[in-house]
């Protein structure tokens, strides 16, 4: 499918025919859904591996680490390389990783342009890859033949993710924003280094020249260094020597008898000292590198970085030399920092591909459009979930406006049919397909194991499929599972990052280059009233209700309120089709205030007080605090009797509260019905002006919902009680006698029923709350 080149603009704007409804049908119906979808990588990461250039161009950027928490280790600034030019909204990015004691805001900085040599890139490829594969596995292995395949690989052309990554010099160090010297540590050589003296003040007794595994170094060349003990196997940043301890100090183990380093090293691992008089080395285990992304991430297990352990020089080989404890502390938050910036470049991505052909000025912040692509299973500080309740609103008003006046004629089953072929995850699933969105889509959180490193072209760093799309190159890591569900949910959160930033104009430039035509110009309401509405209702009281906004077409009114079964020749139709568009607008301006009003709120809140404020229950239980069932004309007198029930146990409840799942009493459908074919009507009178709408209907929803007001949902409140206890829930059983409705709910723990109980109502919905209500009520011992 093209991308659609749509001119939006009210005055050249035509009305677009929807969706073909029947075709898109037999398309869904002929291509089932293929769960493997391709997991995208973007291109300004992958590039050619060697390079027969003499110099390469590396845009550079300082990622500045402010720690928001006192830490006894500092955190040093890091250089990014990279050979594409970063987009200026993700160059200037600052977001907060979370560790154990606090926060670190990360910063972005455009630093400089510099020409690297391809021995300085092959030097500084030696550099990541050592201190991350470190980080990241904790051992050596495979390192030095991973090394020696960089040489070769150097000549060749293969395409992997290739950026680089080093320490940032201080100030001292300036004019070069690089740390050199760190970046020449690997491979650390003892012949050049036997002969490297600087003035680094030893402790008293103690010579300048110490022997070690690599032979004799200099202090100032292990003091910041990082060793491996070949007798344990483990890894540890030198921070310094000891000036009171050597080998024939005694050592104090907990619970142990005491002797001294010399003998417990013979004892336990059969070595014996032969430089028992040099002092020895405070080393610090290597840092665990984690996912500092998740928004809850707890620490499980006791941190063994923080320790210090007393070493012999003469049992450590060098592997880094110079390396100080906070250049590597800083490296262990790199995978996280790239994580994010790999996801942020993946927005670009998919928002130039969308904004490729626009005419318009839509402009976009891309950290909206991560957040659209961004689902709750990456367990981060951001996911879609506010913004797919917001687009999946939009979305359904936008449509059923569409199919409103385009099918003047077709009753609301017809208009509901059609919008339910349009807008269901099945037709949003297979037009996101067809946009290629699912490469895009972020549903696993980071797995700092698996991250691959920049420059290690071995394994899994290559990239062997390149997509072409939108005269643009995406690249394939390669596939993974995304239900059917996640990419329809996806679309509509895309919709909803651009209406929140864009506004109705980028929405509609989204809508339809999804796939989805449709256009928010008025067409007038073409019927035949031959009624004075005055003669069947009280127009003037009514408007009165309706915040005094005053119809010019009073016949909308009196549709709005005419019950099917109440049948005049002068009235043509009933409130069905009014109500089909009033319950979009309301559902669309109510959740357009919600997210406008609390822009802080956690991304499940919105959703939750949505489906608290938008609902029939909610609607009804206004309807009869009105008054409006007075006025309803229907010619049924089941549903009087219906209603008349309704109005008697609603003296019952609350007069406060118009929330929905409050109720334990059924409320007749049609109450509700009237609130939403009110709002349709006016809609219509005034031209499609849904602001018009909010003000008129608002006063009769109040209060409206808020997050501190917003009463909890019984049925998901028992379902997550149950999650939690590990409870079993059987699956309920429901019978219909009468007109009641009986249901019953059984929830076991270790095949033992914990609790059972039967609830009636007049309706099943109404019987799953009480259910739930009386369970939660029990279980908290109320």
């Amino acid at each position: 499918m093209e991308p659609i080149n749509l001119e939006i603009d009210g005055t050249q704007q035509q009305s677009a025919a929807p969706l073909l409804v029947e075709e898109a049908t037999q398309e869904l119906a002929s291509e089932p859904y293929d769960d493997q979808q391709p997991s995208y990588v973007p291109p300004e990461l992958v590039k050619p591996w060697g390079s027969n250039d003499a110099s390469v161009l590396y845009h550079c950027y300082l990622i500045e680490m402010k720690p928001n928490f006192c830490s006894d280790i500092p955190v040093n600034d890091i250089v990014l390389g990279m050979r594409s030019e970063l987009d200026s909204d993700v160059a200037n990015m600052n977001f907060d990783l979370g560790v154990g004691k606090g926060t670190i805001t990360v910063n972005f900085k455009k630093a400089a342009e510099i020409h690297f040599s391809s021995e300085q890139i092959l030097q500084c490829r030696r550099f990541q890859i050592t201190i991350f594969r470190i980080l990241m596995y904790h051992n050596l292995q495979k390192l030095e033949e991973v090394l020696e395949r960089l040489s070769v690989g150097q000549n060749l052309e293969v395409e992997s993710i290739d950026y680089l990554l080093l320490p940032a010099a201080r100030m001292h160090q300036r004019p070069s924003i690089i740390d050199w010297e760190c970046v020449m540590s690997v491979p650390f050589r003892s012949e050049e280094n036997s002969e490297y003296h600087v003035d680094s003040s030893p402790p008293n007794n103690c010579s300048h020249v110490l022997h070690t595994k690599n032979g004799k170094v200099c202090t100032c060349r292990i003091q910041n260094s990082l060793v491996y003990t070949p007798h344990t196997g483990l890894l540890y940043c030198i921070t310094g020597l000891l000036d009171d301890l050597n080998g024939n100090s005694l050592l104090r183990p907990r619970g142990r008898r005491a002797r001294t380093y010399k003998t417990h090293y013979e004892e336990k691992h059969g070595i014996k000292l032969r430089f028992d008089q040099q002092l020895l080395l405070k080393g610090k285990h290597i840092f665990k590198v984690q996912n500092y992304l998740q928004s809850f991430r707890q620490q499980t297990e006791k941190d063994s970085s923080h320790t210090s352990v007393e070493l012999p020089p003469e049992l450590c080989s060098i592997v880094m030399s110079p390396l100080s404890v906070s250049n590597l502390y800083s490296f262990s938050f790199v995978p996280s920092i790239m994580h994010r910036l790999e996801s942020l470049l993946l927005a670009v991505n998919l928002k130039r591909m969308v904004l490729d052909r626009c005419t318009e000025n839509v402009t976009i912040p891309t950290i909206k459009v991560l957040e659209a692509i961004t689902t709750k299973h990456c367990q981060e500080n951001l996911h879609l979930e506010s913004l797919e309740a917001l687009g999946d609103s939009f979305l359904k008003y936008a449509a059923s406006q569409q199919l409103f006046k385009t099918y003047q004629n077709d009753d609301e089953g017809d208009l509901t049919e059609k919008k339910e072929k349009i807008i269901s995850n099945a037709a949003l699933c297979k037009l996101g397909c067809d946009r290629k969105l699912p490469g895009f889509i972020r549903n696993k959180c980071l797995d700092p194991k698996k991250w691959i490193i920049p420059g290690d072209y071995s394994g899994s760093s290559f990239l062997n499929e390149k997509l072409p799309f939108n005269e643009k190159n995406i690249y394939i890591r390669g596939r993974r599972k995304v239900k059917g569900k996640r990419v329809a949910d996806v679309v509509e959160a895309l919709i909803g990052a651009f209406l929140s930033t864009g506004g109705e104009i980028a929405a509609v430039y989204f809508t339809n280059w999804v796939g989805i035509k449709v256009d928010l110009v008025h067409i007038p309401y073409e019927r035949q009233f031959q009624m004075q509405p005055e003669k069947l209702i009280d127009v003037r009281h009514l408007e009165s209700l309706l915040n005094n906004y005053s119809f010019r077409d009073p016949s909308l009114l009196l549709e709005a309120l005419s019950h099917g079964s109440y049948m005049l020749p002068q009235i043509p139709g009933c409130y069905e089709r009014l109500e089909f568009l009033g319950d979009a607008v309301l559902d669309y301006v109510i959740t357009a205030h919600l997210y406008n009003k609390y822009p802080g709120m956690s991304p499940g809140l919105l959703t939750d007080m949505r489906s608290a404020s938008v609902n029939n229950i909610c609607y009804a239980r206004t309807a009869v605090k009105a008054g409006l069932h007075k006025h309803i004309l229907a010619s049924d007198s089941v549903l009087h009797t219906d209603i008349a029930n309704t109005v008697n146990n609603f003296g019952s409840l609350s007069a406060e509260s118009t929330f929905g799942w409050e109720s334990e009493t059924y409320f007749s459908e049609v109450l509700g019905d009237i609130i939403e074919s009110l709002a349709g009507a006016i809609f219509v009178d005034s031209e499609y002006d849904k602001d018009i709408v909010f003000q008129s209907i608002r006063p009769l929803l109040e209060p409206l919902v808020t997050p501190e007001t917003m009463p909890v949902n019984p049925v998901s409140e028992f379902n997550c009680h149950c999650q939690k206890m590990q409870y079993i829930m059987k699956k309920p059983v429901v019978s219909i006698q009468n007109g009641v409705v009986t249901r019953t709910i059984e929830v076991e723990a270790n095949g033992v029923v914990k609790y059972r109980h039967i609830s009636t109502a007049s309706n099943n919905d109404t019987a799953k709350r009480l259910a739930c209500k009386e369970f939660l009520r029990l279980s908290k011992g109320n």
